[in-house]
Protein backbone atom coordinates (compact mmCIF):
# COMPACT_ATOMS: atom_id res chain seq x y z
CA UNK A 1 0.00 0.00 0.00
CA UNK A 2 1.25 3.29 -0.90
CA UNK A 3 1.92 6.01 1.66
CA UNK A 4 1.48 9.55 0.73
CA UNK A 5 2.86 12.66 2.59
CA UNK A 6 0.82 16.41 2.76
CA UNK A 7 2.98 17.60 0.59
CA UNK A 8 2.55 14.70 -1.88
CA UNK A 9 -1.47 15.61 -1.86
CA UNK A 10 -0.68 19.18 -2.55
CA UNK A 11 1.01 17.90 -5.48
CA UNK A 12 -1.58 15.78 -6.47
CA UNK A 13 -4.37 17.51 -5.59
CA UNK A 14 -3.42 21.31 -6.13
CA UNK A 15 -4.85 22.22 -2.94
CA UNK A 16 -2.40 23.89 -0.56
CA UNK A 17 -1.23 21.91 2.21
CA UNK A 18 -2.61 24.62 4.89
CA UNK A 19 -6.12 24.01 3.58
CA UNK A 20 -5.91 20.35 3.40
CA UNK A 21 -5.00 20.62 7.14
CA UNK A 22 -8.18 23.09 7.38
CA UNK A 23 -10.53 20.95 5.97
CA UNK A 24 -9.57 17.97 8.52
CA UNK A 25 -9.88 20.13 11.65
CA UNK A 26 -12.52 21.68 10.41
CA UNK A 27 -15.00 19.04 8.42
CA UNK A 28 -13.09 15.89 9.01
CA UNK A 29 -12.79 15.45 5.25
CA UNK A 30 -9.88 12.92 5.90
CA UNK A 31 -8.09 11.56 8.89
CA UNK A 32 -4.04 11.15 8.52
CA UNK A 33 -2.67 8.50 10.39
CA UNK A 34 0.52 9.08 12.32
CA UNK A 35 4.12 6.92 12.92
CA UNK A 36 5.84 6.29 16.07
CA UNK A 37 7.72 9.67 15.82
CA UNK A 38 4.01 11.86 15.15
CA UNK A 39 4.21 12.05 11.35
CA UNK A 40 1.31 12.24 9.47
CA UNK A 41 0.99 10.00 6.58
CA UNK A 42 -2.19 9.39 4.10
CA UNK A 43 -2.93 5.93 2.11
CA UNK A 44 -3.98 5.76 -1.15
CA UNK A 45 -8.12 5.61 0.53
CA UNK A 46 -7.74 9.12 1.71
CA UNK A 47 -5.84 10.45 -1.58
CA UNK A 48 -8.59 8.87 -3.82
CA UNK A 49 -11.13 10.50 -1.79
CA UNK A 50 -9.55 14.32 -1.59
CA UNK A 51 -8.85 13.81 -5.46
CA UNK A 52 -12.79 14.07 -5.61
CA UNK A 53 -13.13 16.42 -2.83
CA UNK A 54 -11.09 18.66 -4.70
CA UNK A 55 -12.05 18.36 -8.00
CA UNK A 56 -16.10 19.23 -7.18
CA UNK A 57 -14.38 21.87 -4.83
CA UNK A 58 -12.53 23.44 -7.95
CA UNK A 59 -16.08 23.02 -9.78
CA UNK A 60 -17.53 26.10 -7.07
CA UNK A 61 -19.21 22.95 -4.75
CA UNK A 62 -18.27 24.82 -1.11
CA UNK A 63 -16.46 22.46 1.51
CA UNK A 64 -19.16 22.49 3.56
CA UNK A 65 -21.84 21.18 1.26
CA UNK A 66 -19.49 18.16 0.20
CA UNK A 67 -18.95 17.44 3.91
CA UNK A 68 -22.11 16.47 4.20
CA UNK A 69 -21.96 14.48 0.71
CA UNK A 70 -21.84 10.36 1.09
CA UNK A 71 -18.60 8.62 -0.62
CA UNK A 72 -21.43 7.49 -3.32
CA UNK A 73 -22.65 10.94 -3.57
CA UNK A 74 -19.60 12.32 -4.27
CA UNK A 75 -18.10 9.99 -6.84
CA UNK A 76 -21.35 10.16 -8.82
CA UNK A 77 -20.86 13.95 -8.88
CA UNK A 78 -17.54 13.71 -9.98
CA UNK A 79 -18.45 11.62 -13.07
CA UNK A 80 -21.23 13.94 -14.02
CA UNK A 81 -18.82 17.23 -13.82
CA UNK A 82 -15.88 15.01 -15.50
CA UNK A 83 -18.54 14.54 -18.78
CA UNK A 84 -19.66 17.97 -18.89
CA UNK A 85 -16.88 19.95 -17.82
CA UNK A 86 -14.39 20.33 -20.16
CA UNK A 87 -12.10 22.91 -19.01
CA UNK A 88 -8.64 22.42 -18.89
CA UNK A 89 -8.48 21.98 -15.08
CA UNK A 90 -11.23 19.48 -14.56
CA UNK A 91 -10.16 17.13 -17.05
CA UNK A 92 -6.35 16.72 -15.69
CA UNK A 93 -7.98 16.52 -12.01
CA UNK A 94 -10.29 13.64 -13.55
CA UNK A 95 -7.70 12.19 -15.81
CA UNK A 96 -5.29 12.17 -12.08
CA UNK A 97 -7.69 10.73 -10.35
CA UNK A 98 -8.29 7.78 -13.14
CA UNK A 99 -4.62 7.29 -12.59
CA UNK A 100 -4.43 7.19 -9.03
CA UNK A 101 -7.51 4.51 -8.92
CA UNK A 102 -6.25 2.69 -11.79
CA UNK A 103 -9.78 2.99 -13.09
CA UNK A 104 -9.45 2.20 -17.06
CA UNK A 105 -13.51 3.20 -17.73
CA UNK A 106 -13.10 6.43 -16.26
CA UNK A 107 -10.02 7.34 -18.27
CA UNK A 108 -12.15 5.79 -20.70
CA UNK A 109 -14.61 8.22 -20.50
CA UNK A 110 -12.81 11.37 -19.64
CA UNK A 111 -11.08 10.96 -23.64
CA UNK A 112 -13.40 9.67 -25.88
CA UNK A 113 -16.04 12.20 -24.75
CA UNK A 114 -12.98 15.07 -25.21
CA UNK A 115 -12.08 13.18 -28.32
CA UNK A 116 -16.15 13.45 -29.52
CA UNK A 117 -16.10 16.98 -28.48
CA UNK A 118 -12.88 18.40 -29.53
CA UNK A 119 -11.52 15.78 -32.06
CA UNK A 120 -8.53 13.62 -31.28
CA UNK A 121 -5.53 15.88 -32.41
CA UNK A 122 -6.72 18.71 -30.08
CA UNK A 123 -7.24 16.34 -27.15
CA UNK A 124 -3.99 15.26 -27.34
CA UNK A 125 -2.66 18.97 -27.36
CA UNK A 126 -4.87 20.23 -24.87
CA UNK A 127 -5.59 17.69 -22.56
CA UNK A 128 -3.49 14.71 -22.78
CA UNK A 129 0.18 16.27 -23.25
CA UNK A 130 -0.35 18.53 -20.36
CA UNK A 131 -1.71 15.73 -18.15
CA UNK A 132 1.89 13.88 -19.68
CA UNK A 133 3.59 16.97 -18.70
CA UNK A 134 2.04 16.72 -14.50
CA UNK A 135 2.54 13.17 -14.63
CA UNK A 136 6.63 13.48 -15.37
CA UNK A 137 6.71 16.21 -12.25
CA UNK A 138 4.79 13.64 -9.92
CA UNK A 139 7.34 10.84 -10.99
CA UNK A 140 10.38 12.53 -10.52
CA UNK A 141 8.65 13.99 -6.85
CA UNK A 142 7.96 10.36 -6.12
CA UNK A 143 4.13 11.11 -5.84
CA UNK A 144 3.06 8.33 -8.06
CA UNK A 145 4.79 4.64 -8.28
CA UNK A 146 5.78 3.19 -11.85
CA UNK A 147 2.76 0.92 -12.10
CA UNK A 148 0.39 3.97 -11.83
CA UNK A 149 2.80 5.48 -14.53
CA UNK A 150 2.62 2.40 -17.02
CA UNK A 151 -1.43 1.89 -16.59
CA UNK A 152 -1.76 5.24 -18.13
CA UNK A 153 0.78 5.21 -21.28
CA UNK A 154 -0.36 1.91 -22.06
CA UNK A 155 -4.12 3.02 -21.86
CA UNK A 156 -2.72 6.71 -23.85
CA UNK A 157 -0.67 4.25 -26.41
CA UNK A 158 -4.10 2.29 -27.28
CA UNK A 159 -5.91 5.57 -27.62
CA UNK A 160 -3.24 6.64 -30.24
CA UNK A 161 -2.89 3.43 -31.97
CA UNK A 162 -7.20 3.52 -32.62
CA UNK A 163 -6.40 7.16 -34.06
CA UNK A 164 -3.52 6.05 -36.00
CA UNK A 165 -5.78 3.03 -37.60
CA UNK A 166 -8.92 5.05 -38.29
CA UNK A 167 -6.87 7.53 -40.77
CA UNK A 168 -7.35 6.35 -44.16
CA UNK A 169 -4.31 5.24 -45.87
CA UNK A 170 -2.81 7.80 -48.50
CA UNK A 171 -3.42 7.10 -52.17
CA UNK A 172 -0.82 4.34 -54.18
CA UNK A 173 2.76 6.43 -54.07
CA UNK A 174 2.93 9.21 -56.68
CA UNK A 175 5.63 10.20 -58.24
CA UNK A 176 5.92 13.26 -56.48
CA UNK A 177 4.10 11.53 -52.95
CA UNK A 178 6.77 12.38 -49.81
CA UNK A 179 7.69 9.45 -47.57
CA UNK A 180 8.68 9.64 -43.96
CA UNK A 181 10.47 7.26 -42.11
CA UNK A 182 10.15 7.98 -38.40
CA UNK A 183 11.89 6.21 -35.79
CA UNK A 184 14.07 6.04 -31.92
CA UNK A 185 17.73 5.25 -32.04
CA UNK A 186 18.50 2.71 -29.87
CA UNK A 187 17.85 3.06 -26.17
CA UNK A 188 15.55 5.89 -26.49
CA UNK A 189 12.01 5.14 -24.92
CA UNK A 190 9.67 8.19 -25.78
CA UNK A 191 7.14 6.07 -27.95
CA UNK A 192 4.35 7.90 -27.27
CA UNK A 193 5.53 10.67 -28.56
CA UNK A 194 6.57 8.92 -31.87
CA UNK A 195 2.91 7.95 -32.02
CA UNK A 196 1.78 10.51 -31.94
CA UNK A 197 3.56 12.07 -34.77
CA UNK A 198 2.88 9.20 -36.85
CA UNK A 199 -1.16 10.21 -36.29
CA UNK A 200 -0.28 13.87 -37.11
CA UNK A 201 1.69 13.07 -40.73
CA UNK A 202 -1.20 10.03 -41.40
CA UNK A 203 -3.93 12.45 -40.59
CA UNK A 204 -2.09 14.92 -43.00
CA UNK A 205 -1.92 12.49 -45.92
CA UNK A 206 1.70 11.74 -45.68
CA UNK A 207 3.10 8.09 -46.43
CA UNK A 208 4.64 7.51 -43.21
CA UNK A 209 7.03 4.12 -42.57
CA UNK A 210 7.21 3.82 -38.56
CA UNK A 211 10.03 1.40 -37.63
CA UNK A 212 9.47 2.11 -33.69
CA UNK A 213 12.36 1.92 -31.18
CA UNK A 214 15.92 0.54 -30.65
CA UNK A 215 16.56 1.57 -34.25
CA UNK A 216 20.41 1.16 -35.35
CA UNK A 217 21.60 2.92 -38.40
CA UNK A 218 22.13 -0.21 -39.33
CA UNK A 219 18.65 -1.11 -39.31
CA UNK A 220 18.00 2.45 -40.96
CA UNK A 221 20.34 1.90 -43.49
CA UNK A 222 18.50 -0.80 -44.54
CA UNK A 223 14.81 0.39 -44.51
CA UNK A 224 16.56 3.31 -46.43
CA UNK A 225 17.31 0.98 -49.49
CA UNK A 226 13.82 -0.64 -49.95
CA UNK A 227 11.79 2.89 -49.85
CA UNK A 228 14.33 5.65 -50.34
CA UNK A 229 12.22 7.93 -47.81
CA UNK A 230 12.47 12.20 -48.26
CA UNK A 231 12.43 12.44 -44.82
CA UNK A 232 13.48 10.98 -41.32
CA UNK A 233 12.43 11.99 -38.44
CA UNK A 234 13.20 10.78 -34.90
CA UNK A 235 13.58 12.23 -31.09
CA UNK A 236 16.82 12.17 -28.92
CA UNK A 237 15.30 12.40 -25.24
CA UNK A 238 16.76 9.89 -22.76
CA UNK A 239 20.15 8.94 -24.80
CA UNK A 240 23.19 10.68 -25.27
CA UNK A 241 23.02 12.39 -21.71
CA UNK A 242 27.15 11.37 -21.01
CA UNK A 243 28.49 11.63 -24.37
CA UNK A 244 27.41 14.38 -27.90
CA UNK A 245 24.39 13.98 -29.55
CA UNK A 246 26.24 16.08 -32.39
CA UNK A 247 28.69 13.21 -33.38
CA UNK A 248 25.55 11.03 -34.21
CA UNK A 249 23.24 13.80 -35.87
CA UNK A 250 26.20 14.56 -38.11
CA UNK A 251 26.46 10.38 -38.78
CA UNK A 252 22.74 10.36 -39.83
CA UNK A 253 23.34 13.64 -42.18
CA UNK A 254 26.42 11.94 -43.76
CA UNK A 255 24.73 8.05 -44.12
CA UNK A 256 21.68 10.37 -45.51
CA UNK A 257 22.54 12.73 -47.89
CA UNK A 258 19.54 13.04 -50.10
CA UNK A 259 17.19 12.99 -47.48
CA UNK A 260 15.90 15.20 -44.63
CA UNK A 261 16.58 14.33 -41.31
CA UNK A 262 14.15 16.00 -38.76
CA UNK A 263 15.43 16.18 -35.67
CA UNK A 264 13.62 16.81 -32.12
CA UNK A 265 13.65 15.77 -28.13
CA UNK A 266 15.23 17.31 -24.74
CA UNK A 267 19.34 16.77 -26.04
CA UNK A 268 18.58 17.87 -28.92
CA UNK A 269 17.93 21.20 -27.83
CA UNK A 270 19.67 21.13 -24.56
CA UNK A 271 23.10 20.36 -26.15
CA UNK A 272 22.91 22.78 -28.94
CA UNK A 273 23.17 20.79 -32.17
CA UNK A 274 24.96 22.41 -35.18
CA UNK A 275 22.62 21.34 -37.74
CA UNK A 276 24.20 19.59 -40.45
CA UNK A 277 22.80 21.09 -44.26
CA UNK A 278 20.28 18.46 -44.50
CA UNK A 279 18.96 17.85 -40.63
CA UNK A 280 16.47 20.35 -39.87
CA UNK A 281 16.08 20.43 -35.58
CA UNK A 282 12.14 21.34 -34.54
CA UNK A 283 12.65 22.57 -31.01
CA UNK A 284 8.91 21.91 -29.55
CA UNK A 285 5.74 20.08 -30.03
CA UNK A 286 4.28 23.92 -31.47
CA UNK A 287 7.04 24.05 -34.55
CA UNK A 288 6.97 20.47 -35.39
CA UNK A 289 3.55 21.05 -35.96
CA UNK A 290 3.99 24.38 -37.81
CA UNK A 291 6.77 22.75 -39.86
CA UNK A 292 4.10 20.14 -41.36
CA UNK A 293 1.37 22.84 -42.22
CA UNK A 294 4.23 24.21 -44.49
Amino acid sequence: MAVYSISDLEKLSGIKAHTIRVWEQRYNIIEPKRTKTNIRYYQDADLKFLLNIALLNKNGIKISKIAKMSKGEIAEKVAAISEINFEYGTQLDALTISMIEMDESKFDRIVSTNIQQSGFERTMLEIIYPFLEKLSVLWLTGSINPVQENFMSYLIRQKIIVAIDKEPLPNHKNEDDEVYLIFLPEGEKQELTLLFMHYLLKSRRKHVIYLGQDISLTDLKDAYKIRKPDYMFTMISETFTREPVQSYVDNLAKAFPDCTMLLSGYQVVAQQVTPPENVTILRSLKHTLDYLEV
